[in-house]
């Protein structure tokens, strides 16, 4: 079993209200089996909501507000969910304050990326999960 962010099999629950399918992920998860997460929404976090991005460790929306809470919770409950599906790999939206799995936002809110990995994608692999990027497919 395969956990995968559910913004890359088109479910609209990004920050912007919109989805980034991507079809070589769905080709590729055509014969397995796979579970969606959005550790966001999973968070308690609206759709749509302010763009967040991680500064000094921690998490923020880009009217500096602490959303921090939210995307632990959400992460939390997203490894809780893949562990109960016995799942090993998760395939994630690389960039993401949540799912990056190389590179996140810097925090400036400029759109500039650094190396980096996401609040879920750290949690995901201390528990002995395997992370791969969304842009791994492209």
């Amino acid at each position: 079993m395969i956990a995968v962010s559910k913004c890359l099999l088109g479910e609209c629950c990004r920050y912007d209200g919109k989805h980034c399918m991507n079809k070589k992920v769905i080709d590729y998860l055509k014969d397995k089996e796979y579970i969606g997460i959005c550790p966001e929404c999973l968070g308690g976090l609206p759709i749509p909501r302010q763009p967040s991005e991680i500064i000094d460790g921690k998490v923020y929306s880009s009217s500096l507000q602490s959303v921090d809470d939210a995307f632990h919770s959400g992460a939390e409950k997203a490894l809780q969910i893949i562990k109960k599906h016995g799942c090993r790999v998760a395939i994630l939206k690389e960039s993401s304050p949540s799912c990056g799995v190389h590179q996140v936002y810097d925090g400036s809110f400029s759109g500039k990326k650094i190396a980096g990995k996401g609040i879920c994608t750290q949690l995901l692999e201390e528990n002995g999960i395997s992370c791969i990027s969304s842009e791994e497919f492209e």
